[in-house]
């Protein structure tokens, strides 16, 4: 960001204010991070601010502080738009699209209030007043914590949000193993334990909490796991009536598509799940080195991300995705 946008962005919050913040719609650990860790900046600061998300995010990240406080759009519409009409400052985290935020997007299109993005995705759209975007960092909650300090605020980092920046941080790293984890982010984290964070027990909350039935629906995509003949990529599917015989709840499949990955030789996986309710095929791909998933999943699956993680989907069926997917495959040359 420039000097003169810290300026513009200081002068916003130099006043109370009313203020939305926003994740994209199926929040992850980065979205739900970063969006409460501004609403408690923002608290501090002595606004009036309120987390709203698109739709539900997962039991795994129930635990984080305030997020009861979360308004849900698609379980509220009617107050939910009343709430964003009355906002004066929307803040929106870790997506660059307002089209990420589904039937919400209906909404802010129409709204007054300037728009100020935080988001470390590429190619970002041009509909907010100010924009922090910069893809060489690993976490939206990275550059929340850069951003708070920017503007002079870094005083007001408690552990509570600290706690919130850690959890979007070890989440989007991958527990710091992807590459976009630099040693900036790992003095930021020091920073983070400095400030009373119990780091062993968010990871436990994070990632510990498992239920019988998604451990075995885990099993089962284990199970659906194949690797294709060039033995560099791989992909997992997961059906409609395979959810429902596990009792798939959000976030039981958060994580899974990474076993692909974990396989010798392979540089480059997918999962497939089908969700009846949306009529879709919600895809998530990886990758090792410079295979680029991003531009993968623009260029097929109308979806996009990072050069190591992207998001997709297909309106086909499983069977029709999963043979476009192998199509596609098998005429890319540099895998």
């Amino acid at each position: 960001m420039t000097a003169q946008d810290i300026q513009g962005i200081s002068a916003l919050l130099a006043t109370p204010k009313k203020i939305a913040i926003i994740p994209h719609r199926s929040p992850d650990g980065d979205a739900m991070g970063s969006t409460l860790g501004m609403y408690h900046f923002l608290l501090n600061m002595g606004h009036s601010p309120v987390v709203i998300a698109p739709n539900e995010f997962p039991g795994f990240l129930a635990w984080l502080p305030a997020s009861e406080k979360v308004l849900i759009f698609e379980k509220d519409k009617k107050n939910v738009e009343k709430v964003l009409q009355e906002s004066e400052l929307i803040f929106v985290m870790d997506f660059n699209a307002l089209h990420r935020t589904g039937e919400m997007e209906n909404v802010l299109n129409k709204l007054d209030a300037p728009f100020i993005m935080i988001d470390h995705h590429q190619k970002p759209d041009t509909f907010a007043k100010y924009t922090y975007s910069n893809t060489a960092f690993g976490s939206t909650c990275e550059m929340l914590y850069n951003f708070i300090s920017l503007l002079g605020k870094k005083d007001l980092i408690d552990k509570t949000i600290a706690t919130c920046i850690y959890t979007g941080i070890v989440t989007d790293s991958g527990s710091f193993r992807f590459p976009s984890t630099t040693s900036a982010t790992h003095r930021i984290v020091a920073d983070l334990i400095d400030l009373g964070i119990e780091n062993g027990h968010i990871h436990s909350d994070l990632f510990d909490n498992n239920s019988y039935q998604s451990l075995q629906l885990l099993g089962k995509a284990l199970q659906n796991l194949r690797v294709l003949p060039n033995g560099k990529a791989s992909y997992i599917t997961l059906s409609q009536k395979e959810l429902d015989s596990y009792n798939y709840v959000k976030g039981d499949t958060e994580g899974i598509v990474n076993y692909g990955l974990s396989i010798k030789g392979v540089i480059f996986t997918a999962i497939f799940i089908e969700h009846n309710d949306e009529n879709i095929i919600k895809i998530s791909l990886r990758s090792k080195g410079d295979f680029d998933v991003n531009q993968f999943a623009r260029d097929h699956f109308s979806g996009g991300g990072h050069i190591n993680a992207a998001g997709g989907k297909s309106t086909l069926s499983m069977e029709e995705t999963v043979k476009k997917f192998e199509d596609i495959v098998n005429r890319i040359k540099n895998i």
